[in-house]
């Protein structure tokens, strides 16, 4: 359908191949799939991603579409970054991982993460001078990793530093950052 808005945008989720939070993965491939927005989900391996709820049942299992190694940062115009306690603290010690994530960065594209994944950012240094949101236990490493403020909102847009961060806090807040989504994905 040509009314659909986010026609022509492609986005890149980044996924480790177990522990990503269902919802935070799965809600916002729909929405945006919905929206009209092409998303790959790229993952470490070529191999099934098995979604946990509450980091701790399993839940569905997602097919990748490519794995972080031969997908092209440059083919997307935003990066998702969804959480899970074992996906984001797995994800920021992947290279692989965090050159996509720093490529996004440097090219001024936007970022969106959502409960723990902003560990990746932290790791890539590229919170330094932003406000930006989380799942609560990551106040601390934001703060110490250079961010200017850390609130409790559902979400937040921050565009200092040369590219839009979008950040949310746990899978209750999805359709806020949805929303603050497509207008970064739009506006990219």
């Amino acid at each position: 359908m040509a009314d659909r808005p986010l026609n022509g945008h492609r986005v890149l989720a980044l996924v480790t191949n177990y522990g990503v939070e269902q919802d935070e993965l799965l809600v916002p491939l729909k929405r945006l799939r919905e929206d009209g927005a092409d998303v790959t989900v790229a993952a470490a391996e070529a191999e099934p991603v098995q979604t946990l709820v509450g980091d701790k049942d399993p839940g569905e299992v997602v097919e990748p579409d490519a794995t972080f190694d031969v997908v092209d940062p440059g083919d997307h115009q935003l990066l998702l970054l969804p959480g899970g306690t074992l996906n984001a603290d797995q994800l920021r010690l992947d290279d692989k991982a965090l050159a996509l994530v720093k490529a996004f960065a440097s090219s001024g594209r936007p970022i969106a993460a959502i409960c723990h994944g902003p560990w990746t950012l932290v790791e890539a240094d590229l919170v330094r001078a932003k406000t930006l949101t989380s799942y609560p236990s990551l106040r601390t490493d934001i703060l110490n990793a250079g961010a200017a403020s850390w609130v409790d909102k559902s979400v937040v847009s921050d565009s200092e530093g040369g590219y839009t961060l979008v950040t949310s806090r746990t899978p209750d807040d999805l359709d806020d950052f949805l929303g603050a989504v497509g207008k970064a994905l739009v506006g990219s």
